[in-house]
């Protein structure tokens, strides 16, 4: 909870020990992105991986392609009418944004709609990542370095460790930081003022979230899986960036294939891209689209061929189940929680897989997209 440092005296100097010791963690695992500056993979996912720098990019490139303003964001029309409101009413009294926690799916949009906050309040967003605040000073660096209602995006929020949340507590409710400086006899408690700031959370898994952190953030909102007509629009506007010819249809067919997911639509929609310039086509339609996504064996559904694998096991060696979790893994040769985590979750939302307290079964559902006879109900 306390860092520890030899020096002590004045407000000024536990404020210069703060700050040599956040300086150079600051440095090596804090990102500081312009909303400009966005990897193409998560047009409008979320996506920044632990401890990344990214520097302003120049207009025009591929990597610059994240909507900027809540109007441009595609889908998810309850979260931005909700922070809408929220962004509106802190810019008319002049103070930061109350704290906010997304939760959600992978690739649905957090680190996107963090950048498009701060984009709308006009401030900088400061990103990193939970894995990446190891020691207290690690998060000391980053908050006495924030300017007044700057956004702090923490990605992964739930694996923060406890004394670096414990330290963000006053942080979040008070801005202030409760430091010890000296050692032994010597030590005392000093408070730190920083700036008024707005926290956005991120996480995959809510739950996994300690109560007293939870409670501390003003706004917390769940990214829904994405309905297929936002899906087509948020291809098609990202082939009009990328200055790709695709019809409509083609638009449509990658949305049907992308789990619901804009990440995994605009990855999709750069295989087909690939395609298309090494057979020298273009204009894209949706019959390109299919033979591109096939190479690629993602059907028409969207299952890959580690689903396919799963459900052809079942049926094949047993019958379209009941069988176990530790059973299945070993005849995949895959990890159980890799099973269970990535692999089970879509078939199941799809309905191809059902758990049963016996294991795992293959619906009609499932039987019938694999071309498999559906067996009646006794």
């Amino acid at each position: 909870m306390a860092i520890v440092s030899s020096q002590s005296g004045s407000g000024a100097a536990a404020r210069r020990a703060v700050d040599n010791a956040g300086a150079a963690p600051q440095t090596r695992r804090q990102s500081l992105l312009d909303p400009r500056s966005c990897p193409e993979d998560d047009l409008q996912g979320d996506s920044q991986p632990p401890g990344s720098t990214a520097a302003a990019e120049p207009p025009g490139r591929e990597d610059s392609l994240r909507p900027r303003r809540l109007a441009d964001y595609i889908g998810q029309s309850e979260l931005k009418q909700v922070l809408g409101i929220a962004v509106a009413a802190t810019r008319s009294r002049g103070e930061a944004l109350d704290h906010v926690l997304l939760h959600g799916p992978p690739g649905l949009g957090k680190t996107t709609m963090a950048l498009v906050l701060a984009e709308e309040l006009g401030v900088r967003c400061r990103i990193t990542s939970a894995p990446a605040l190891e020691r207290p000073r690690d998060i000391i660096g980053l908050l006495v370095n924030l300017q007044a209602h700057e956004v702090l995006f923490i990605d992964e929020i739930h694996r923060l460790n406890r004394i670096a949340e414990e330290l963000l507590y006053p942080a979040m409710e008070d801005y202030r930081l409760d430091l010890t400086v000296g050692k032994g006899t010597t030590a005392r408690t000093r408070s730190l003022p920083i700036a008024p700031f707005t926290l956005v959370g991120a996480t995959t898994r809510a739950g996994a979230l300690s109560s007293p952190l939870r409670d501390r953030f003003g706004l917390i909102q769940r990214l829904e899986f994405y309905e297929l007509e936002d899906l087509q629009a948020i291809v098609e506007r990202t082939a009009g960036l990328l200055r790709l010819q695709l019809e409509q249809e083609g638009a449509l067919e990658v949305a049907r294939r992308c789990r619901g997911t804009p990440r995994i639509a605009n990855r999709l929609l750069r295989r087909v891209r690939d395609v298309a310039s090494v057979q020298g086509h273009d204009h894209i339609g949706v019959e390109l689209v299919q033979e591109a996504l096939g190479l690629h064996r993602v059907d028409d559904r969207g299952l890959d061929a580690s689903d396919r694998r799963l459900l052809t096991l079942m049926l094949e060696g047993y019958g379209g189940g009941p069988v176990g979790l530790e059973t299945l893994a070993a005849g995949l040769g895959e990890d159980p929680t890799t099973l269970e985590t990535v692999i089970e979750p879509f078939l199941l939302q799809q309905g191809l897989l059902q758990r049963t307290p016996r294991g795992r079964l293959v619906t009609a559902a499932g039987r019938a997209h694999l071309g498999w006879p559906v067996q009646l109900a006794a």
